[in-house]
């Protein structure tokens, strides 16, 4: 897995898009105005809209965006393969967890602004994000086959909520640096697919304990 902070933007769209998302992060959706963004990227706030119809509709190239990417990501890691499905789950969270370091403010974004979007972007969110889950799921259970497909993917939403906890782990600075603490989601979240397994008996059902 790369290590390496994520790339700089490269074209002007893209810086536009990532100090938007810095700034709905910091301040909420509302709490930003046009020219604030436009000063972050050295443009004025009407030159914004030469790269876009206005914040609504940055907010939902940022949430659709990052969507498609996750999806777009995980198919690849899929369709490349590997020695295993072990080593396909592996590379999958080494995907999530170069997401969840590199654009918190993105996880930040949505958690607080999804319900902003135009109902058919939202749903067009909605959607890919079903998708992602369910490669996950399918790859889940390849290298846990005894948990039966609905724990299966409850465990998947919930090593998702794990690795997306990374906004609220605390102040910068106050964490391990970004190759310790990338060893350290990707520890958390095979122990939690590992703990999936425990108390399962041979015929899948999980026993009471």
């Amino acid at each position: 897995m790369s290590n390496a902070p994520a790339p700089a933007p490269t074209s002007r769209r893209e810086q536009i898009l990532k100090e938007a998302a810095r700034l709905f992060a910091e301040r909420g959706f509302h709490g930003v105005g046009v020219d604030e963004i436009g000063a972050a990227v050295g443009i004025s706030g009407p030159g914004l809209y030469r790269h876009f119809a206005g914040k609504d509709a940055m907010l939902a190239e940022l949430l659709v965006g990052i969507s498609e990417r996750l999806l777009d990501g995980g198919r690849m890691r899929v369709a490349e393969g590997g020695e295993s499905p072990e080593k396909v789950l592996d590379a999958l969270i080494d995907g999530h967890i170069d997401f969840a370091l590199d654009d918190r403010p993105l996880i930040t974004v949505h958690d607080r602004e999804l319900d902003r979007l135009r109902e058919a972007d939202r749903k067009r969110v909605r959607r890919l994000q079903r998708e992602y889950v369910e490669l996950w799921v399918t790859v889940v259970r390849e290298v846990h086959p005894a948990p039966s497909e609905t724990e299966a993917r409850a465990a998947v939403h919930a090593v998702f909520g794990l690795l997306n906890s990374t906004p609220h782990l605390g102040r910068p600075g106050s964490l391990p640096g970004r190759t310790d603490m990338a060893r350290l989601l990707r520890r958390l979240a095979l122990g939690a697919f590992g703990a999936m397994t425990d108390g399962v008996g041979a015929t899948g059902a999980v026993s009471a304990g």
